[in-house]
């Protein structure tokens, strides 16, 4: 499924037009409304365009609004950051303060480093959220990625389909819903990505979870935060991540995770002389 510009921005427009009230945008209410929401009057006198324009693009009647109209519609609307990015992306008009993603010709370093951070666990990831490197510690925390089949290395696919991973997450609807959020930034950033629609195709697919938070539009980019986790081994782990971006190649995101408190700091080390001691086995096993 790729990305079908227009008909995603009347969406979006609607959808954010219908969570907004009066009062939070500083209008009276002065009727009692059949419908939640901002009116496409308001939001109209709100942008400064126009109702009939409004009602076109939230019909996709094939207008490509300028960059002003749509900063104008992200004010309106009261727009995010991310959610600014992401009607931008929709329109085409990628805004000149976003860099522009690179095809990747750089992994291979960051995926070094991926491994020189070691303890602490660290993955590489695409914009797909494929895993493209990960160190010992990552894969003794999560799972052990090199028994994967390659188009399994994907950390949304494995939250959301992988059985192993259900009550991997103590606050699995939160932590799923921001996943869906960030991809469907991606998901609007990309719109020729041939892999990365059939992705989404596929977990619309195979889970309703997926559908149902896809279908509420959220969007949001995750560049760190923390989140209580569930050891098949060492029980209850809390950790906190961060995700950083090479200025070269802001596809690609290297995500590191830190203990968030002294007893997960315990289970950590535990897991971290586990997966290094089963990596020199390994090792050993090949005769390297």
């Amino acid at each position: 499924m790729s990305v079908d510009g227009a008909g995603e921005l009347a969406a979006f427009l609607r959808a954010r037009r219908e969570r907004l009230t009066p009062a939070e945008v500083g209008l009276p209410v002065r009727t009692r409304r059949r419908t939640p929401g901002l009116r496409r009057e308001e939001v109209a006198e709100l942008a400064g365009v126009s109702v009939d324009y409004v009602v076109r693009l939230e019909q996709a009647r094939g207008l490509r609004p300028s960059t002003d109209v749509l900063e104008a519609l992200a004010r309106a609307l009261r727009l995010s950051p991310d959610e600014r990015l992401y009607l931008f992306d929709l329109a085409r008009q990628r805004p000149a303060d976003r860099p522009v993603p690179v095809e990747s010709a750089a992994a291979e370093p960051v995926s070094r480093l991926v491994r020189d951070l070691s303890p602490l666990p660290a993955m590489l990831l695409n914009h797909r959220f494929d895993i493209l490197a990960w160190n010992a510690e990552m894969a003794g925390l999560m799972v052990d990625f090199a028994v994967l089949p390659p188009v399994r290395r994907n950390s949304l696919w494995l939250c959301l389909l992988a059985p192993e991973f259900h009550g991997f997450y103590r606050d699995r609807e939160r932590v799923i819903r921001e996943g869906v959020a960030d991809l469907r930034a991606a998901w609007a950033g990309h719109p020729d990505d041939t892999a990365l629609a059939e992705l989404v195709a596929e977990l619309r697919a195979g889970s309703a979870e997926f559908a149902r938070l896809w279908e509420e539009r959220d969007v949001r980019v995750n560049g760190r935060g923390r989140k209580p986790l569930r050891h098949p081994r060492y029980g209850p782990v809390t950790i906190e991540f961060e995700v950083l971006c090479p200025l070269q190649d802001p596809d690609l995101r290297l995500v590191i995770y830190r203990a968030a408190d002294e007893p997960s700091q315990v289970a950590l080390d535990a897991i971290a002389r586990d997966a290094v001691a089963l990596d020199a086995g390994r090792l050993r096993a090949v005769g390297v």
